[in-house]
């Protein structure tokens, strides 16, 4: 056998795999790689999560803010309350407060949940006029 056949017979048994420490090597790029990965997708669910119920707290402020104001329960009906069972963990506050002008109020309706061991609230605001005696 001369030596380019033997060369051309070496290189073509080096092509066809990895090696030992290739593969060793691979396997602890793996295990470093993969904790941190699956941290940072475990982290990106959370947010996920944090952020819809953020979302559906806004829409059900709005919602509310919008009912209290179409049937004028803020200036006469409860200040507060759940959203029942289609909602739940969700409940709501209103407040009427004084606004510079002595003819307008304030209307803040203010949404609370638990996200996490942590309460959470958004607040949504309008300005409303009472009605005249």
């Amino acid at each position: 056998m001369s030596n380019t056949q033997r060369e051309n017979r070496v290189r073509s048994v080096r092509q066809g795999g990895f090696t030992f420490v290739e593969l060793l090597a691979t396997v602890v790029l793996i295990g470093i790689i993969m904790p941190v990965a699956m941290r940072t997708i475990s982290l990106c669910t959370r947010l996920a999560g944090q952020s819809r119920r953020e979302i559906e707290a806004v829409s059900l402020a709005s919602t509310k803010l919008a009912e209290l104001v179409a049937s004028k329960d803020w200036e006469t009906g409860g200040r507060g309350g759940d959203f029942g069972t289609d909602w739940p963990g969700y409940q709501w506050n209103a407040e009427v407060s004084n606004w510079t002008e002595s003819t307008v109020r304030q209307l803040d309706v203010e949404v609370l949940w638990t996200s996490q061991g942590r309460q959470r609230q958004v607040t949504l605001s309008t300005l409303v006029y009472p009605e005249e005696e």
